[in-house]
Order: structure tokens, then C-alpha cells, then sequence
């Protein structure tokens, strides 16, 4: 379970109905072209929270019929029905993806035993491992160094996916749950996390730029610093370029150009102009 996972985009046609022969074609390019270690599923570059269950479900059949067994497959679930997290959970486990993963209940501002209820609720009913997503910048949930803790205290919580440029509590985790599978999920951040030693990444624009996450992680696994800061200075610049123009819909034209149908994103996101797509164009040949 360690290495590059790509948070895993979905392709969505005018309608907002999951275009399958799309999905499929984003998930062949991660696997064959990319070569990450893994997908993240249903995560926020999934546009989980603006999909129905049944899409839900859809998806993850979909990329586990595509994936099969090449790659590490883990399911987010995360929800605030914890029913419908439930369920999802034990749709996922049933198709034997390899983990789930659910992000720390939000809006309402649950206090810390009201989310360590809702991740043990979820394990309860599910026979699988869980992944911590942690987002405090759109969830509004910062957990500290001892309710990790807490939370790892359940067995069946295997580590963390961590969103966040909290680098000191990053540093303290390694060193605390030296057992537990910590990945970085700020791609512009990931050389700084590969050096305090975390068990790879989750990113939204390694769906495009896979193959330089794998070799800054392995550069800063072998030691060779310089190197991995070159690679990732390339990185942030597309960084910069693909948020200044729309990140997910940067992302997905990008995917276009390299000949997968990546659709559109599901509204209330906004469709590309004309100019961001030609923008999107010039990203994909100075980078790509």
C-alpha cells in the first residue's frame, strides 16, 4: 500500500451521467502511461460530493472491473450519512478494493468523539482497512497529534491521508506511529514530506503528471535531494499554471489532449472558455 496514488478523476458527460468508456480510459492512462502504484477512488477530484450513491457505487465497479488486480485500489466513502458511508464501505469491500478511506465528517462542527464515533461506526459494519482523509482546509477539521492517536487506537485504521502543510505535526506523526501508512496529499509539497519520510502520496494532478511524482518519491527514497528538487520545481511551476486556469477542468483538458475522454466536470463546476482551453493547450506542451 505504499507509493504514488492518483486521487482518481471521472469522466462525466453533458448530463452529468458518468461516462464509462471515459472513466476507463482515465484509468488505463494512470496505469500504462503514468504508472502510479495505486487510485485513489471517489475522493474530492471524483467529485464524490456532487454525485448520487448509485454513482457512486457505478464508479467503483467500474474502475475495479478496469483495474483489476495491477494496481492498489483504495475507496473513499466518507459521507455525512453515515448510513450511506455504510453502505458504500461495505459495496467497496465486497469488490475487494484493498482499503477504504473517509474524510472527517464536516459543516456542522462535530466535536472530536462525535468523529471518532462516526469512523468506528463505519468499521464496525465493514470487514476492510481504513485510511484517515484529512482536509482541514475544506472540512474545517483539524485533529492534533493525540487524537490521531486516539484514532489509531482502532486496529483496523491503518494510517492517514494527509492534506495539510502542518509539516511539524506531519514530523510528529512519522514519529509517533512509525507503523502507520502516512501519504502526503499536497502535490506541490511532496519532495518536503518525502524527506520526513512518508509512505508515498495521494495527488489530484497525478493524473497528468503521475510519472514526476513517482520519480521525486524515489529520488528522496534514494537520498538524491538535488535531483528531486529539480523535478519538483518543473512540478510546482505546472502546479501553479493548472490552479491559475481551473484545477479540475485544467486537469481533465489535459487528459483530452493526451487522447482520454475525460469529459466535463459536473456542475455547479464551470465548463473551460475558449482562451482557458487554449491556456490548457500551452500547460500541456510546456509540460507535457
Amino acid at each position: 500500500m505504499k507509493g504514488i496514488f492518483t486521487a482518481l478523476m471521472c469522466s462525466f458527460d453533458e448530463k452529468g451521467q458518468i461516462n464509462e468508456k471515459g472513466l476507463r480510459e482515465i484509468v488505463r492512462y494512470n496505469i500504462d502511461q503514468s504508472k502510479v502504484d495505486g487510485l485513489y477512488v471517489n475522493g474530492s477530484t471524483g467529485e464524490n460530493f456532487l454525485i448520487s450513491t448509485e454513482q457512486k457505487k457505478r464508479i467503483f465497479e467500474i474502475v475495479k472491473d478496469e483495474a483489476k488486480e495491477q494496481v492498489k485500489l483504495i475507496a473513499q466513502v466518507g459521507s455525512l450519512n453515515i448510513e450511506e458511508a455504510v453502505e458504500l464501505a461495505q459495496f467497496a469491500t465486497d469488490l475487494k478494493y484493498d482499503a477504504i478511506s473517509a474524510v472527517t465528517p464536516f459543516y456542522y462542527k462535530f466535536d472530536f468523539e462525535e468523529i471518532k464515533d462516526y469512523y468506528n461506526t463505519i468499521l464496525e459494519n465493514v470487514d476492510n482497512q481504513m485510511i484517515i482523509y484529512s482536509i482541514p482546509a475544506l472540512t474545517g477539521v483539524s485533529m492534533n497529534l493525540d487524537q490521531f492517536g486516539e484514532l489509531f487506537e482502532n486496529e483496523k485504521i491503518i494510517g492517514v491521508k494527509f492534506t495539510a502543510p502542518d509539516f511539524f505535526l506531519l514530523e510528529r506523526l512519522r514519529h509517533a506511529y512509525p507503523e502507520k501508512l502516512i501519504y502526503s496529499s499536497f502535490d506541490e509539497m511532496l519532495l518536503s514530506a518525502s524527506v520526513l519520510n512518508v509512505d508515498g502520496a495521494i495527488g489530484s494532478t497525478f493524473n497528468v503528471n503521475g510519472h514526476r511524482a513517482k520519480q521525486i518519491f524515489e529520488l528522496a527514497q534514494n537520498g538524491q535531494i538535488a535531483e528531486a528538487r529539480e523535478i519538483q520545481k518543473v512540478t510546482n511551476d505546472l502546479i501553479a499554471d493548472i490552479l491559475e486556469n481551473g484545477l479540475y477542468q485544467t486537469i481533465k483538458e489535459i487528459l483530452k489532449l493526451k487522447g482520454v475522454d475525460a469529459g466535463i466536470c459536473r456542475k455547479p463546476m464551470k465548463t473551460l472558455t475558449d482562451e482557458k482551453i487554449e491556456k490548457a493547450k500551452q500547460i500541456a506542451e510546456r509540460y507535457l
